[in-house]
């Protein structure tokens, strides 16, 4: 009971509901229709009309308002409504997109939106109101409704019609408009999803440690007279370092190419530890194409040697394996160094903005859950003097995650 309360008193959740049963009715239409080749009545024919045409508009309004989306889109919200014409406009009521014959209708349009942009309340200009100069005109009356983001205006939708503005008329127009505004909303927030993953990558990019930039760049240096050829190679696996730490291009990459990263990341570290630091890697080659979100190893391994092993005098080994396990990959990255608390590290983790020293691992298990689900965050096994233990499980396929392939290296260096 609860649910039907809320579905009649929230129009937001009633659209969005609304949006799900039309999905539900129109995968189940298109199903009868394949296997029975005919409709049972003509509602059956109207009904599978209709999602059919509104599954038609979706994909360029998921994009946003836009002159391309909006004339991608009007053809399909026209054949909806049956309609001479209809437009979509801007928040400043700019023309994007006039679907339709009777255009010499654009400046009651143009006049009915401006009113509905700024009162944010359906308009109607009847055939008395408006005087075309043309005495065979058919249009009889001119119906927009506001399109609203978030309780904010952001265009308007006209209908131009041949018939009178009844109360059925207008609405069906207000509906399409809601329906077109739940299409908008869905695209804004996967901008704003796009937005907050872009985020959280510049977030972790910022937190790779100044001081291994300056030990890095402190060893090069001192190699520079002892060993010229060293030296040369050491700055090459910098520069290819930060090349790919500092990309812009994609949220996900390959295990391969983060293994890559992470190999010049310890060459470097290598270089500064000596003896003191060893590493182990267990890699089964036919998981190497699977994606992670960019940036989702090197964290870890660069807290293993900062956290784990610079603070134990005598060094110890970092491990890194990733092993198939069926449908899913498992990566784990391990330490035998002074470890940690584990009420610290979770108070750490659980917010992923902090400034603690393991800030990167909750930036991490946020990007893996939100791109695979809950259950593929990290899972952190350590104790004080017990070393550490971070581990992940991912999908080997996942719908609509792919990799950006990492740019190719500047052919002068």
């Amino acid at each position: 009971m609860s649910l039907v309360v809320d579905l009649l008193t929230d129009p937001e959740l009633l659209a969005v509901f609304g949006i799900a049963v039309a999905g539900v009715l129109a995968g189940y239409l298109l199903y009868w229709v394949g296997t029975h080749r005919a409709f049972a009545s003509d509602a059956d024919r109207a009904t599978y009309t209709a999602l059919h045409t509104m599954a038609l508009a979706s994909p360029p309004l998921r994009d946003g308002l836009s002159g391309c989306s909006a004339a991608a889109a009007a053809p399909h919200l026209r054949s909806l409504l049956d309609s001479a014409a209809v437009a979509l406009t801007d928040e400043y009521s700019v023309l994007l997109a006039w679907d339709g014959e009777p255009n010499h209708h654009a400046e009651w349009v143009a006049q009915a939106a401006f009113e509905a942009a700024n009162t944010g309340s359906q308009q109607v200009l009847n055939q008395r109101e408006m005087d075309c100069g043309r005495v065979d005109c058919p249009v009889r009356a001119v119906i927009v409704s506001p399109l609203e983001v978030d309780g904010n205006v952001v265009g308007t939708f006209a209908v131009v019609s041949n018939r009178t503005a009844r109360a059925g008329l207008l609405r069906a127009t207000g509906q399409v408009a809601r329906y077109v505004s739940s299409q908008l909303e869905l695209a804004e927030l996967d901008e704003s999803r796009s937005r907050l993953a872009q985020a959280e990558v510049r977030a972790l990019r910022a937190q790779i440690s100044p001081h291994f930039v300056y030990n890095a760049l402190t060893t090069i240096s001192s190699c520079v007279r002892t060993d010229p050829e060293q030296a040369r190679e050491l700055l090459m696996e910098f520069a290819e370092f930060t090349r790919y730490s500092f990309r812009t291009a994609g949220e996900f990459t390959t295990l391969a190419e983060e293994l890559n990263n992470i190999d010049r990341y310890l060459i470097l570290e290598k270089a500064r530890f000596d003896d003191r630091l060893q590493v182990r890697l267990q890699i089964a080659p036919e998981v190497l194409p699977v994606v992670l979100p960019f940036l989702a190893l090197q964290p870890l391994v660069e807290n293993a040697v900062r956290h784990g092993l610079a603070g134990k005098p005598a060094g110890g080994t970092v491990s890194v394996t990733a092993a198939d396990a069926g449908a899913e990959c498992v990566i784990s990255v391990e330490d035998d160094g002074v470890g940690m608390d584990p009420s610290k590290l979770q108070d750490e983790m659980n917010d992923s903005h902090l400034s603690g020293a393991h800030v990167g691992l909750g930036n991490v298990h946020d990007r893996l859950r939100a791109a695979f689900g809950d259950e593929c965050g990290l899972v952190v096994e350590t104790g004080v003097g017990a070393g550490t233990k971070v581990s992940m499980r991912v999908p080997k396929f996942s719908r609509g995650v792919r990799a950006t392939p990492a740019p190719a290296a500047n052919a002068a260096g």
